[in-house]
């Protein structure tokens, strides 16, 4: 009962008897004493004892199980058809429970039912392109599998940009009309721990993702984490012989994402986003420089600190020995 209302709070009900509960009362009839008396021993009735023994001796001991109290027919139900419509305006207009009720005479209330049941029922869950529910996967082990990719972000110039004096100030206008260039960050994430190895090059030539491939993976020998596969896209320097060559010196297995699918690369693209937003728009650098110095320490503590919701703890947390060799 809640003091502050006075209300009774209603518990879902449940079985007095458990499974292993269940398998005595059956082994005490069976060992020859009476129903009644294993009843008034069990707390429950004789029909209850005279149930759970047919059942055992129909099923065995998986008959002692709890059974689901779904009926076998819901004639109150919402239609298949307005199911397969609500599933399709969500999918296909990406409208909420309100918008569809209201366009096709529904409570609000069933269309959100309708579309927990399909797993519709947050938009993050649904492939923008395709309207298709996205297959999320995660694998068993550090190493199983490691995400590579490249941002690539302009460069800082010298005195910081906009950023550090304003839009249209003085001192930020003239750099508008100068060529910086870009900086080419090389990263890889740990498909299981999401652990993260960057590096800030000049270029994204086929030779510096060898060389950033070599250092990523003597950066997770030292963790203890042996790389099985690495997943690309299908860009020229990924598809390179130097970048083959540099995965044949461990027997690495290389795996392709589908063209034009980013979203098969999907952590290291959220690891992308989740490095523009807190680290490469959240500061102010006062030189290209100055911003390569400062990802290093961004990168230990997206590692070590920061706490990853998708797997409720910090990354370090899933590889041993991260925080004792960690450079």
């Amino acid at each position: 009962m809640n003091g502050s209302s006075g209300t009774v709070r209603r518990v879902a009900p449940r079985p007095r008897l458990s499974p292993h509960s269940r398998l005595v009362m059956v082994e005490r009839v069976l060992g020859g004493q009476s129903p009644t008396a294993v009843a008034a021993q069990m707390g429950c009735s004789r029909q209850t004892v005279h149930k759970w023994v047919k059942r055992f001796a129909a099923e065995g001991a998986a008959g002692l199980e709890d059974r689901s109290c779904r009926p076998r027919s819901s004639p109150a139900r919402t239609p298949a058809g307005v199911e397969k419509r609500i599933c399709a305006l969500r999918r296909r207009r990406r409208w909420g429970p309100a918008r569809i009720g209201a366009a096709l005479g529904v409570d609000g209330s069933t269309v959100h039912r309708v579309l927990c049941r399909h797993g519709l029922n947050r938009l993050s869950w649904i492939d923008r392109p395709t309207g298709q529910r996205v297959r999320r996967y995660e694998k068993a082990h550090p190493g199983e599998l490691v995400h590579v990719d490249v941002k690539k972000v302009a460069k800082v110039p010298p005195g910081g940009g906009w950023r550090i004096h304003g839009r249209g100030s003085p001192k930020a206008k003239p750099k508008r009309r100068t060529r910086r260039g870009y900086t080419y960050l090389h990263v890889a994430v740990d498909d299981h721990s999401r652990v993260a190895y960057v590096e800030a090059h000049d270029n994204e030539r086929a030779v510096t993702a060898a060389g950033f491939w070599r250092n990523a993976r003597d950066w997770f020998d030292k963790l203890n984490v042996g790389i099985d596969a690495v997943m690309t896209d299908n860009a020229k320097n990924f598809t390179s012989t130097a970048f083959a060559e540099a995965l044949a010196e461990n027997r690495t297995t290389h795996r392709l994402t589908r063209p034009y699918r980013p979203q098969t690369n999907g952590k290291v693209e959220r690891f992308n986003r989740t490095l523009a937003e807190e680290f490469l728009y959240s500061y102010k650098f006062r030189s290209e420089p100055d911003r390569r110095r400062r990802l290093q320490a961004w990168v230990h503590t997206y590692n070590l600190h920061r706490h990853h919701t998708a797997i409720g703890d910090t990354p370090a947390s899933r590889v041993n020995n991260l925080c004792g060799h960690y450079t």
